[in-house]
C-alpha cells in the first residue's frame, strides 16, 4: 500500500473537545452527529468514530499507550449513562451517545437504496442477516480470526479490505480494543475511504441476534443491569471489576483541576 488519498474527510478531528479521565469527548447531541454523517460518502477520505464505556477507560488508564487510537478519531462519543453522570460532578459535563443507538440510526434513517457498506464482524452470519434485511444496500464483509491482535498478518488482512473495499459506511465490529486497532491502523495507511464506527455488539441488536434494554432502563442509565441479566457469564466481571478502578480515576479527576 502506498500514496496518500486526495480526498478529504467529511468527519474531521474537533479542535474543541472535553477531557474526562483521561480521554478527551466531543460533546454533541445525537442528533447533531446524525447531522454530520448524513454528508458521508463513499469517496470521502477515512474517519472514524469510537464510543468509549467504563470497560474502555479503565483499559485506557492501564494502557495509556493506546489513546492515540482514541484522541486520532474524527469523533470520541460517551456511551455510558454512568459516565456522563459522573463527568457532571466535576464541570465537565459529557452528552450520553451509545454506538447502538448511533447504528440504528443509521440503518433506519441515513443509509438509502444502492449505498455501500463495509462490515468487519466476528461471525459471518451476522452480514448475511443485514443483507437478508437491507436487500437495497451493498454489503462487503470480512471476518477476522480469533485473537487477531497477536496475529500482524490478520490484522494487515483487515486493514487492507477496508482499503479495498471504499464505502459510505464501514462497521467494525468485533470488540475492544480490536476494533479501534484497526480503525487506527487504517487511517495511518493513508488510502481507506469512508467513515467507519467503533461499535462493538451493536450490529447484533439491528439483526435481532442480542434484546436490547427497555427505553426506559436506557434513559435512566440502567441499561447496564439488562445487559448483565441477559449476558451475565460474559459479562459480571467485567462490571465488578470495572468499578474500584473507575473510583479511582473519578476520585483523582475530583481532585484535580476543574473546567474543560
Amino acid at each position: 500500500m502506498g500514496g496518500e488519498i486526495a480526498a478529504t474527510a467529511t468527519l474531521e478531528v474537533h479542535p474543541e473537545r472535553t477531557r474526562f479521565l483521561g480521554v478527551f469527548f466531543d460533546c454533541l447531541e445525537q442528533w447533531q452527529v446524525i447531522d454530520k454523517m448524513r454528508l458521508c460518502r463513499s469517496d470521502d477520505g477515512f474517519s472514524y468514530v469510537v464510543t468509549p464505556n467504563v470497560d474502555h477507560i479503565v483499559r485506557l488508564a492501564a494502557q495509556p499507550a493506546t489513546l492515540t487510537q482514541y484522541n486520532q478519531a474524527s469523533l470520541c462519543l460517551c456511551d455510558s449513562k454512568p459516565l456522563q453522570v459522573l463527568s457532571h460532578t466535576v464541570g465537565r459535563p459529557l452528552t450520553h451517545v451509545t454506538g447502538s443507538d448511533l447504528t440504528k440510526a443509521i440503518f433506519d434513517s441515513l443509509l438509502e437504496a444502492g449505498d455501500v457498506v463495509t462490515l468487519i464482524v466476528a461471525r459471518e452470519e451476522i452480514a448475511s442477516k443485514l443483507m437478508a434485511r437491507f436487500p437495497e444496500v451493498t454489503f462487503h464483509w470480512h471476518v477476522p480470526p480469533f485473537g487477531v491482535l497477536d496475529k500482524p498478518d490478520a490484522l494487515c488482512a483487515a486493514v487492507d479490505f477496508i482499503v479495498d473495499h471504499p464505502a459510505r459506511f464501514i462497521f467494525i465490529a468485533i470488540g475492544s480494543p480490536q476494533s479501534e486497532v484497526i480503525a487506527a491502523k487504517t487511517r495511518a495507511s493513508g488510502q481507506a475511504h469512508g467513515t467507519a464506527l467503533c461499535v462493538g455488539a451493536s450490529l447484533e441488536f439491528i439483526t435481532g441476534d442480542r434484546a436490547r434494554a427497555p427505553a426506559w432502563m436506557n434513559r435512566s442509565g440502567m441499561e447496564w443491569l439488562h445487559r448483565i441479566a441477559t449476558e451475565p457469564r460474559r459479562l459480571w466481571k467485567r462490571y465488578v471489576y470495572s468499578v474500584p478502578p473507575l473510583l479511582r480515576l473519578y476520585w483523582l479527576e475530583l481532585m484535580g483541576p476543574k473546567g474543560p
